[in-house]
């Protein structure tokens, strides 16, 4: 409660969206489990619509520092591979509140009613593949492989919240693992791309 009142507002959003979804959690639950009035919630944020977009360029920097940490933690270095990004899902997929990719839930529930919402998912995407392609050495498949281990990592996604919480062995890890090897081999088999006067 001191935060600031349009901090608090975006804080319990972004909870209550990741855990319930953004169609079950009316503007009323926001408003009284960030404690602050309606003519204070709705001077921040005039419509839910706002509070939608607010939440995932919230989410969007958060996400994306963390998963940038997460990889330097597990090794990961410029074109030193792609596989300290199991790690890193290993460790997200195992948060006490793991609920999927934010993105991918937001586009499923209102991809179809506010487009502009998936062109935020689409740029939050986008920024996670230019991540993923700096592990890579540089080649002429470099971004097309690092599009494909997005991929495989919305895949992995998806199904862990299939899984168990507290299984050991998590399939979705497993199967990441597998195709993250490929493409690091394939990535190692390319040729890389030579200046015009080597």
């Amino acid at each position: 409660m001191d935060r600031p009142p349009r901090e608090r507002i975006l804080l319990t959003a972004h909870d209550l969206f990741y855990r319930d979804g953004i169609r079950a959690t009316g503007i009323d639950k926001v408003i009284a489990e960030s404690g602050v009035t309606k003519v204070t919630f709705y001077r921040y944020f005039p419509s839910k619509n706002d509070l939608i977009r607010a939440f995932l360029d919230f989410r969007h920097e958060g996400w994306m520092a963390w998963f940038r940490d997460a990889i330097q933690r597990h090794g990961g270095r410029v074109g030193s591979g792609l596989m300290p990004l199991v790690a890193a899902m290993a460790e997200w997929f195992r948060k006490p509140i793991y609920r999927g990719c934010a993105f991918i839930n937001t586009v499923a529930e209102l991809g179809g009613v506010l487009p502009d919402v998936v062109e935020i998912c689409h740029q939050h995407k986008q920024d996670m593949v230019r991540v993923i392609a700096e592990l890579l050495p540089d080649g002429p498949n470099r971004l097309q492989l690092a599009n494909a281990a997005a991929v495989a990592i919305d895949g992995a996604i998806v199904k862990a919240q299939l899984e168990s919480q507290d299984a050991e062995e998590k399939q979705s890890l497993q199967s990441l693992e597998t195709l993250l090897i490929a493409l690091d081999a394939f990535a190692e088999s390319t040729p890389a791309v030579k200046a015009p006067n080597d």
